[in-house]
């Protein structure tokens, strides 16, 4: 049932980035939201009520006192044809803060109440307009880091995710009514699948399910990006490579060693995928109490990274402390950068005794900028280990969403070895109907509060 409040409510807020712009949009949604408007918004060359919806009008925003506060273009989208399917006046607006700000108010005084975050999209949601996985698609699309991250939203946000799982408990529902049925009425002796059966369309519908939960391994870097982190000892060169790969000078770079305390993050881009590089504090021992702390955090961050890029300085035998911070970390994870290879003294052969450990080495000179390109490519290629570019059509659910179909793909195949051994069809039906109940979490048509007030918290106010 919808919300009450979205019969009376009409919200409003600025539907852009804060911030300084050229242009920055009002946007009003509810029951209200036509005469509000009319009562701020002065059209250049007709009144409010000769408006066309879906066209923009040129006038402008008056204040209580009827003095012009900006020139804007005003657009009616009357409801249910509309993103939240209710009226919805935008107002575009020069993108000053102050601006935005004022015309805000003026809205406000006039009876809207300010949205809560998300609040537009839930009100789409609530109205039919989108289902839950396509209001979840709203929220990575306006996230998403790159362009393939903008795409696998976009799927979801056209409503494929939503219709598959429809299909999918669809065919499962199906199967459910025959059980009820010979449940409810034995004595009519009406006949039911054969176990088999039951098992083929179980077993098809948790491949499909399969199939969703593997798109979702295969193309996390793209959607999540990747935490990869510089360790190393003090003086080995990771703030100039910080340097190098951002292409900018972003850590401080210095003779004297230790110059890192805390940790720096930013993020590049390396051919569509975000990459969140973390420079750390060099390894050293140390009875600074700040520096152990950064040395810690250092750790931690290693320890959630996904990849490690283990910087040594290769112009002389690598320190014991290298040797057994490299003996730590899973080579599988791990990437050695063998820096400083415009050193006299650089020698690969330095790096065999992390060779032996199996780990991976490249070659570098975070002074020149030598051998910096070919590390980008294998960063790229380690963090998507062997993936590569997501298909078009990909539909790839998110973390929420994998957990869920996860749910649903354990219960079908208790499901399957329930039929098999010949358990009552009232306990089967009890199965089928929580696995069900776990696919409608997915577009919305059974979800609880909590979970809706998680995803739309997520969102921006405007949104």
């Amino acid at each position: 049932m919808p919300d009450p409040k979205l019969a009376k409510d009409t919200i409003a807020a600025i539907a852009t980035p804060p911030g300084d712009g050229g242009v920055g949009i009002v946007r009003i949604s509810g029951p209200n939201s036509r005469i509000i408007a009319s009562a701020v918004f002065r059209p250049a060359a007709s009144t409010f009520a000769d408006f066309k919806p879906y066209r923009l009008h040129y006038g402008h925003v008056l204040d209580a006192q009827g003095r012009e506060l900006d020139d804007v273009l005003a657009a009616f989208m009357p409801g249910p044809n509309s993103y939240t399917g209710e009226d919805v006046v935008e107002i575009n607006c020069h993108g000053g803060r102050a601006v935005l700000a004022a015309v805000l108010e003026e809205i406000l005084d006039r009876g809207a109440r300010l949205a809560e975050r998300g609040e537009f999209t839930y009100r789409a949601f609530m109205h039919g307009r989108i289902d839950l996985s396509q209001a979840e698609a709203v929220a990575e699309m306006i996230h998403a880091p790159t362009k393939a991250a903008m795409h696998l939203a976009q799927v979801k946000l056209s409503g494929v995710l939503g219709e598959t799982i429809q299909r999918l408990r669809q065919r499962l529902e199906g199967l459910r009514a025959q059980l009820v049925v010979a449940v409810d009425f034995p004595e009519d002796e009406l006949e039911c699948l054969p176990p088999e059966e039951m098992v083929a369309v179980c077993s098809s519908v948790r491949g499909e399910i399969e199939g969703l939960l593997a798109a979702v391994d295969r193309t996390r870097a793209w959607r999540e990006g990747a935490l990869v982190v510089l360790a190393g000892r003090v003086n080995a060169g990771k703030s100039s490579l910080m340097n190098a790969l951002l292409g900018r000078n972003r850590a401080i770079v210095t003779d004297q060693p230790g110059t890192t305390r805390d940790y720096l993050e930013e993020s590049i881009n390396l051919g569509g995928l975000n990459i969140r590089l973390a420079d750390t504090a060099g390894i050293r021992q140390t009875e600074d109490a700040v520096e152990a702390a950064g040395l810690e955090m250092g750790r931690e961050l290693m320890d959630r990274a996904d990849l490690v890029l283990l910087l040594a300085d290769a112009s002389e035998p690598f320190s014991e402390d290298v040797l057994t911070t490299a003996a730590g970390l899973d080579p599988a994870r791990t990437l050695v950068v063998l820096n400083k290879a415009d050193l006299p003294g650089f020698a690969e052969a330095h790096g065999a005794p992390l060779a032996d450990m199996g780990m991976e080495a490249v070659t570098v000179s975070a002074k020149t900028g030598n051998g910096v390109d070919r590390l980008c490519e294998r960063i790229r290629d380690r963090v998507l280990g062997g993936a590569g570019q997501p298909d078009p059509d990909e539909i790839a659910p998110n973390a929420r969403q994998a957990k869920v179909l996860a749910e649903a793909g354990e219960e079908l195949l208790l499901l399957e070895e329930d039929a098999m051994a010949d358990i009552p069809y009232d306990l089967l039906s009890v199965r089928l109907e929580t696995a069900c109940d776990s696919l409608a979490n997915i577009t919305g048509e059974i979800t609880s509060n909590e979970i809706l007030n998680t995803i739309f918290d997520g969102f921006c106010i405007g949104k």
